[in-house]
């Protein structure tokens, strides 16, 4: 059996659909907040570097390192704001975000 395009683009479904459902059935926890958005980049991913296997063009792949790279910003900066929140208010809920003001 050979793997093709359609398994590689029914498992990135199944990721980005696993990653709207934890923001969906959670949105208190903002650690799990973020898990769920890095899951749906990662499928993102998944998806482009198929294409571009698939393709035969390296552009897919490039533009893979770009989405990461924002993740990894993106992931840095949640939790800097998640362990400021933490010693401020003693608390990782999302709707506690607005007593960081000032």
């Amino acid at each position: 059996m050979t793997i093709t395009l359609a398994h590689y683009l029914v498992l990135g479904a199944i990721l980005f659909a696993t990653g709207i459902v934890g923001i969906f059935l959670n949105r208190k926890n903002l650690i799990v907040l973020l898990m769920s958005i890095e899951l749906m980049l990662l499928a993102v991913n998944l998806n482009f570097v198929a294409f571009s296997h698939y393709l035969g063009d390296m552009a897919g792949q490039v533009f893979v390192f770009f989405i990461l790279t924002v993740a990894a910003a993106e992931a840095a900066i949640g939790l800097a704001i998640l362990v400021t929140m933490f010693r401020k208010l003693d608390t990782i809920h999302a709707e506690d975000l607005g007593q960081l003001k000032g």
